[in-house]
């Protein structure tokens, strides 16, 4: 049964559900508009600058965070690109996330503030993550993860296919974990409808419409922007978590589908009743989640 904190956080959802971002397409407008008047910070927080070694760097066109346990090596390499829908900024949750791997695990990630659309798209975005992500694999002594919730989950498994497609390349990620991953921008799965019904925040139209946005001049299923439709044969093992109260639900199962059907290792686990990327909420079915992410990582950091 979900816990009474998570039965409280779906009742708040259903209750204002109709005023939550990403219920209709002139909401994401508005935020698309309102960041362009006033940027949200991308920031990581007080505490988190406090705790451990935090260095920026912008060599790859935008802000890119280097968090590492503040004495000592790091035991693994983690790069963590956030959610967002393409359209928003990394948030608290998203850096509360960061910080418990460093903690747990002693892993050095890097955190890439990548530009958000319509400044960013696919074509631009995604071979730019991906150099970032294959300069990190071909650089780290040990192991080398990549992970994302949501958007930043679609962009972790776009630039894991890139990698291993590019000849020049030696290195790719030893594991993938994909919170909530976004990997089909078209919404047009038919299961996807019916997992939307019972989802009181994410709508089809208000994802397809940021999804447009952030395709620009490419076809909506082209791999960079949908990588659900990418080749899966060669991808390292991967940890899948989605909850069954989120649209994206039905395309978590076809991914793990596929994945599996190309010979790759999938840890799916979904969680009944839960939000989109609940992992990332402060809730005890995230936290439960959050000590599984660290567990299934934890063999690579030595």
């Amino acid at each position: 049964m979900p816990s009474l904190r998570s039965r409280l956080l779906l009742m708040t959802a259903s209750v204002i559900g109709e005023r939550v971002e990403y219920r209709d397409p002139a909401t994401v407008r508005r935020k698309i508009e309102d960041n362009y008047v006033k940027p949200a910070s991308y920031a990581p927080p007080r505490r988190l600058t406090r705790a451990t070694r935090v260095d920026m760097d912008f060599d790859y066109g935008w802000p890119c965070y280097t968090v590492a346990p503040s004495r000592g090596e790091p035991a693994v390499d983690v790069l963590f690109i956030h959610g967002g829908a393409y359209v928003d900024e990394i948030s608290g949750m998203h850096w509360r996330m960061v910080q418990q791997l460093v903690d747990e695990l002693r892993a050095r990630v890097t955190v890439p503030v990548y530009t958000l659309a319509p400044a960013g798209n696919a074509a631009r975005v995604v071979p730019e993550v991906t150099k970032l992500a294959g300069d990190i694999a071909e650089a780290a002594p040990h192991g080398v993860v990549f992970a994302g919730d949501s958007a930043g989950g679609g962009l972790a498994l776009a630039a894991a296919q890139r990698l291993r497609d590019d000849p020049d390349r030696t290195r790719g990620p030893d594991r993938l974990v994909l919170i909530a991953p976004w990997l089909d921008v078209t919404m047009e799965d038919p299961q996807t409808i019916t997992a939307e019904q019972g989802d009181p925040e994410l709508s089809r139209p208000a994802l397809r419409f940021a999804g447009r946005v952030w395709a620009h001049h490419l076809p909506t299923d082209d791999p960079a922007v949908s990588p659900i439709n990418g080749k899966m044969a060669g991808l390292p093992p991967v940890s899948l978590y989605s909850g069954t109260r989120d649209t994206l639900n039905a395309d978590a199962h076809r991914f793990a589908r596929l994945a599996r059907e190309a010979g790759v290792e999938v840890d799916f686990h979904e969680a009944p009743d839960q939000l989109h990327a609940y992992p990332l909420y402060r809730i005890p079915e995230g936290r439960r989640a959050r000590d599984q992410i660290v567990a299934a990582i934890r063999p690579l950091a030595g």
